[in-house]
């Protein structure tokens, strides 16, 4: 079992000015998994960029990426504003572009204007450990790889609420939740953390679209991929803390699904938003 750690990850090496090249890890996956692609992208951006913290992302996933091959960054200064920063990157493999992005990055500032939406109900992470959640009665029928979720060897640790929905149980809502934090302890860099959730926030969050019908994206019978990529950020957070991921999906139709989350503290504090729209469609 090999360790996939997240630091490592996102240590990106410069290769010119805007130029920068980032690994891949040991894995046996076929193709390179979303959320180390954005991440890495805003490494990038963030590498070019003094005293501005990103606030937003957009992104479209262009073609899968290899794992074998490292990818290449480019970054772009499209705008140098009072307050904002404005960077376009891409992401290459060989001369095959894999994932475009745009980050928009701000200069603190104060507001009379803060408010935010309660975090979801639920109880805490201490709850769902490998413990606690090999207590539930149908555990041995769960597929393996929601087992693998509490293995070593990941770099976020994953502690899902909803444990009936992996044995068909449908959610009428469709809201679902999942605790989430790096699993190693990561250096007091504010950047570094926004690009460890950004890692963090593609994880299963297409799940939510199957939550409706008693099914997941690990049905064998489902074809999903990724097709872009929207992230906010609100408030200071630490991605080696418990983090609350609470998903929904207002919308699915014509082989594609929509789906939201946001990303709260363990206080209630909302730090992140998220939207991914994805391929889902039944295998043919």
């Amino acid at each position: 079992m090999t360790f996939i750690d997240l630091f490592t990850i996102l240590d990106l090496e410069p290769m010119d000015v805007n130029l920068f090249r980032g690994k891949n890890p040991e894995t046996s996956r076929q193709r390179v998994f979303g959320g180390q692609v954005i991440a890495q992208a805003l490494v990038a951006a963030c590498r070019t960029v003094r005293g501005r913290l990103p606030h937003s992302l957009h992104c479209y996933f262009i073609q899968p990426g290899d794992p074998h091959v490292p990818i290449i960054y480019q970054v772009q200064h499209l705008r140098e504003g009072k307050s904002y920063s404005t960077r376009a990157v891409t992401a290459m493999q060989r001369d095959d572009l894999i994932l475009s992005i745009m980050v928009s990055l701000h200069s603190e500032e104060q507001s009379a204007l803060n408010h935010q939406n309660a975090m979801p109900d639920v109880p805490p992470p201490e709850k769902f450990t490998i413990e606690e959640v090999s207590k539930h009665p149908n555990f041995s029928e769960m597929p393996e790889i929601i087992r693998r979720y509490y293995e070593s060897d990941r770099p976020i640790e994953l502690r899902p609420v909803e444990m009936g929905r992996y044995l068909g149980e449908k959610i009428d809502h469709g809201r679902i939740h999942i605790w989430m934090r790096a699993a190693v302890e990561l250096p007091n860099d504010p950047a570094l953390h926004m690009c460890a959730l950004a890692y963090a926030s593609d994880l299963s969050l297409l799940d939510s679209v199957m939550a409706r019908y008693g099914r997941t994206l690990f049905d064998e019978s489902m074809v999903s991929a990724s097709l872009d990529h929207a992230m906010w950020f609100h408030r200071p957070f630490r991605a080696d803390e418990w983090l609350l991921y609470a998903k929904d999906s207002p919308s699915a139709q014509a082989g594609r699904g929509l789906a939201r989350g946001l990303i709260f503290k363990s206080d209630g504090t909302l730090v992140a938003s998220v939207v991914q729209e994805g391929l889902v469609r039944e295998r043919r």
